[in-house]
C-alpha cells in the first residue's frame, strides 16, 4: 500500500478518586489488561496503547491535546470503568479533534453471584459510568461510535476494528493531496465539486497539473526501466500474443509501460495519494492510461476518471479501510442494466480503469481501440470481478454539503463476454434493482463510484460519521417512501445542524 502509515489507537479509561487509591489500582490494571488484548486481536489492523486511567479534568484535557497534536494518533477508544463524572470532560472533549469510539463494556463478563457485595458494585459500575459519559456525549452533540459488548467477544472486536479502518482511513486523508491531470470532462455536472469545502470536510487537498507535465516525465522513463516493467508484466499477466516481445503490437505495451513509469515518478516525487484524468486532455500521451491506473489503483493509489477527483479521494479512503481484509476495492461505473424478467443486473465497467484487485482470476494483458480520447489503442488489463457480497458507493457535492449514498450489492456470474474488451462487474442489487436504482436517483448518486468485495456498509457509515457528512444507505429494508422522506428530513437537519451546536 503506498504512502500508508499505521498509527496509533489509543485506549483511555475514566474514573474518579471517590473509593480511594486501590481500587484505583485495579481499575488501572484492568484496563492496560483490556488494551493489550484488543492490541492482540486480529480484528484491529492498528496497535491499541493503553493510555492510563484519568480522574481530573486537567489529566483529561491535557490528553485530548496531546491527542490533537500527535501525529501518530488516530483515535480514541474511551471506557468508563466505574462512575466518572462527566463534567471532568467538558473542557477536554470540546478540545478533541481525533475520532473516538465509545466502548460501552465491563472488565468481568460474569457476575460472582454467591459473592458480590458493594465493594463489588461500586468498582464495576460500567454500567453507570458509561451512561453518565454517554449524556455528556450527546450533549456536546459529538460524533462517535459506540460498541457494546464484553471486550473480549469476537463480534465486540470486529465492531471496534471496522471503526479503527475508518479512522484510519481519516487519518490518512489529513493532509493527502490528489492531483487532477487536465480539468473534468466537458459539461458533466456530478464530477464537479468545491475543492475548497472538500479540503476543510476531509482534510486532503485537490491541484491540478497539465497533462504536459506528466508527458515530461514519460518522456524521460529509460529504456531500461522500461523492459523491466515488460517482464513484469509478462510474469503477473496472461499477456495476448500481439503484446509479447516480437509480437505486431508490442510497441503499445512499451508505451503503456512509459506511462506507468512516467505516472509512477510523479506521484511519488508529488507525494499523491490518487489522482484523476480525463480522455479529453492527453496533449502529449500516446494513450489514455489504462493498464498504467489499474496498477496503481491495486497498490493503493485513488483514482477517478474524467477528473471526478471526489471519486479518486473516495477509492483511496476505502483502499485505505480495506487493506489487509480479503478481497478489493476498485473505481467503478455503473454502465449498462440486464433486464430480463426476475433477473434485474447491472454491468459495471469503465473504459480502462478498474482495479485488478477485485479479479476472480488471473487478468489479461490486451490491446483494443478507444473510440473516443483521439490517441492509440491503449493497453489494458481484461478479467471478471470477484463474486459474493459487495458495496458500491457514491460521494457528491449537493453545494451545501457532501452526501455518501452506499448501496449493498451482490456481485454474480455471467455468460462470456468474449467482445467486451475491459474489466467488469456484475451484480444484483439489495434490496431489489427497481427500489436500488430509483433511491440512487433520487439521492443523486454519481455513476462513478468506488466499489469493494472488502468491505461492508459499517465501514463506509463509520467513516462518515467521523467526517460529519450525510450518509444515505440502500440495503435490503430500504423502502422508497421512507428513504425519500430520509432524505427531506436530512435536507433541514444539516440547514440546522451548525446553529444547534452551540
Amino acid at each position: 500500500m503506498k504512502q500508508l502509515r499505521t498509527p496509533q489507537l489509543w485506549f483511555v479509561c475514566g474514573s474518579q478518586h471517590l473509593y480511594g487509591e486501590g481500587p484505583l489500582r485495579e481499575v488501572a490494571d484492568h484496563a492496560r489488561e483490556i488494551a493489550s488484548a484488543l492490541n492482540a486481536s486480529p480484528e484491529l489492523p492498528l496497535e491499541v496503547v493503553s493510555k492510563g486511567v484519568l480522574t481530573t479534568p486537567d489529566e483529561i484535557r491535557a490528553l485530548c491535546l496531546q491527542a490533537n497534536a500527535d501525529p501518530d494518533c488516530a483515535g480514541l477508544i474511551l471506557w468508563m470503568h466505574t462512575f466518572s463524572p462527566s463534567k471532568m470532560w467538558i473542557g477536554g472533549l470540546s478540545q478533541l479533534r481525533q475520532p473516538f469510539c465509545h466502548l460501552h463494556t465491563q472488565y468481568a463478563r460474569d457476575l460472582p453471584w454467591d459473592s458480590i457485595d458493594m465493594d463489588y458494585m461500586n468498582l464495576n459500575q460500567s454500567a453507570h459510568g458509561d451512561r453518565e459519559a454517554g449524556f455528556l456525549h450527546t450533549r456536546l452533540r459529538l460524533e462517535r461510535k459506540v460498541v457494546v459488548g464484553h471486550w473480549a467477544d469476537l463480534e465486540v472486536q470486529q465492531r471496534l476494528g471496522v471503526w479503527s479502518r475508518a479512522a484510519w482511513a481519516w487519518h490518512d486523508g489529513q493532509g493527502a493531496r490528489f492531483v487532477r491531470f487536465g480539468d473534468n470532462m466537458r459539461q458533466v455536472a456530478v464530477t464537479e465539486g468545491d475543492k475548497v469545502s472538500a479540503e476543510i470536510r476531509f482534510g486532503y487537498s485537490v491541484n491540478t497539473h497539465g497533462i504536459s507535465e506528466l508527458a515530461e516525465r514519460v518522456d524521460a522513463a529509460s529504456d531500461a526501466d522500461v523492459q523491466a516493467l515488460i517482464q513484469t508484466y509478462l510474469s503477473e499477466y496472461e499477456v495476448a500474443p500481439e503484446l509479447q516481445p516480437g509480437g505486431e503490437r508490442h510497441a503499445s505495451l512499451l508505451d503503456g509501460a512509459r506511462i506507468e513509469l512516467g505516472l509512477r515518478s510523479f506521484l511519488e516525487e508529488g507525494g499523491y495519494k490518487g489522482y484523476t484524468d480525463t480522455f479529453e486532455d492527453l496533449h502529449g500521451l500516446k494513450q489514455l492510461p489504462g493498464l498504467a491506473t489499474q496498477r496503481l489503483m491495486a497498490e493503493g493509489y485513488g483514482f477517478g476518471g474524467e477528473g471526478d477527483w471526489k471519486t479518486a479521494a473516495l477509492v483511496r479512503a476505502m483502499k485505505v479501510m480495506a487493506h489487509g481484509l480479503p478481497g478489493g476495492t476498485s473505481f467503478m461505473e455503473d454502465y449498462t442494466y440486464h433486464l430480463a424478467p426476475g433477473q434485474h443486473q447491472v454491468l459495471g465497467s469503465h473504459m480502462l480503469e478498474i482495479c485488478p484487485s477485485i479479479a476472480a482470476a488471473k487478468p489479461r494483458l490486451e490491446v483494443h481501440p478507444l473510440g473516443i480520447g483521439g490517441k492509440e489503442d491503449p493497453v489494458r488489463l481484461v478479467f471478471d470481478a470477484q463474486l459474493g457480497a459487495a458495496i458500491n458507493v457514491s460521494l457528491v457535492d449537493l453545494g451545501s454539503r457532501f452526501r455518501v449514498i452506499v448501496n449493498e450489492v451482490e456481485s454474480v456470474g455471467h455468460p462470456d463476454l468474449p467482445k467486451l474488451p475491459v474489466a467488469r462487474a456484475v451484480w444484483e442489487c439489495q434490496p431489489d434493482f427497481k427500489t436500488a436504482c430509483a433511491a440512487w436517483i433520487y439521492a443523486g448518486g454519481a455513476h462513478h463510484t468506488g466499489y469493494s468485495t472488502s468491505l461492508t456498509a459499517e465501514h463506509i457509515e463509520d467513516f462518515a460519521a467521523i467526517a460529519g457528512v450525510e450518509l444515505a444507505v440502500i440495503d435490503a429494508g430500504t423502502q422508497l417512501r421512507a428513504f425519500r422522506q430520509e432524505l427531506r428530513l436530512n435536507d433541514l437537519y444539516y440547514v440546522l445542524a451548525q446553529g444547534l451546536r452551540a
